[in-house]
C-alpha cells in the first residue's frame, strides 16, 4: 500500500524519479538539452523547494516560474502538447509512489499551474 506524501523526503522522490522521466522523453527533454549550462543539482533543489512550498506551504522557495517559462518560450517554443507531456509524466509519477490528499493536492496544482502558464504563454 502506498503512503501519501507527507514529508520534504517524499518531495524529494518524487522530484528525483519525474525529473528521470524527463530526462528520457521524447518530447519535453529537449527543452532542457538546449541548456548547456543547465546544473541539474541546482535545478533539482529548486524543484524540491518549490514542491514542498506548494504542498507545505514552507516559504523555502523563491522564484518566478513563469518569467522562466517565458523565457524559455523565446528560445525554444512551447507547446500544448509540451504542457500535456508534461502534466502526464508528473501525474504518472506521483501515482506510482503515493495515494492520499496530498498527492491528490500536488496533481491538482500541478494542473492548475501548467493552466495559468498555457493561458498566459498563448495569450
Amino acid at each position: 500500500m502506498k503512503k501519501d506524501i507527507s514529508n520534504k523526503k517524499d518531495i524529494e522522490k518524487l522530484v528525483y524519479q519525474f525529473y528521470d522521466k524527463v530526462k528520457v522523453d521524447s518530447v519535453i527533454s529537449p527543452f532542457f538539452e538546449n541548456f548547456s549550462n543547465l546544473h541539474w543539482d541546482n535545478h533539482l533543489q529548486t524543484m524540491c523547494k518549490f514542491w514542498e512550498n506548494v504542498v507545505f506551504y514552507t516559504g523555502t522557495y523563491s522564484g518566478n516560474p513563469m518569467q522562466k517559462h517565458f523565457d524559455l518560450n523565446e528560445k525554444f517554443p512551447l507547446s500544448m502538447k509540451d504542457f500535456n507531456q508534461w502534466t502526464i509524466l508528473f501525474n504518472e509519477t506521483v501515482d506510482e509512489l503515493f495515494d492520499g490528499e496530498n498527492a491528490v493536492l500536488i496533481k491538482q496544482r500541478a494542473q492548475s499551474i501548467s493552466t495559468i502558464m498555457q493561458i498566459k504563454i498563448f495569450k
